[in-house]
């Protein structure tokens, strides 16, 4: 979680809280990092961080903002804010479907 935080830093993105949503609580098997923050004017943001050797296509991009839906849900709350972080060879449509939905994509390829 601290090269999390350094790198949100590094980005400019200060968070008063950050903790750690585990998928499986939220019903999912997916191999994902969820965090969910609250930034300085008190609005829940959510970070995701994924990581793997097989490509990012649409459908996994799908599958990831239903998890975004999910963890409102879970938090019984709206998030403002959504980031992800991808290191893993990323689908350039499944990249202009998260940024189309308001996600702010970090791409770093493998």
């Amino acid at each position: 979680m601290k090269i999390l935080v350094e790198y949100l830093n590094h980005k400019n993105i200060i968070f008063k809280s950050l903790k750690e949503i585990l998928p499986k609580d939220l019903g999912s098997r997916k191999k994902v990092s969820l965090y969910l923050g609250v930034d300085l004017k008190g609005y829940y943001a959510l970070v995701m961080s994924l990581e793997k050797k097989s490509r990012v296509l649409r459908k996994e991009a799908e599958d990831l903002m239903d998890l975004y839906e999910k963890v409102e849900q879970y938090i019984d709350s709206k998030v403002t804010k959504k980031y992800i972080m991808i290191k893993a060879p990323l689908c350039s449509k499944a990249k202009a479907m998260l940024e189309e939905n308001g996600w702010k994509v970090w791409h770093e390829p493998e």
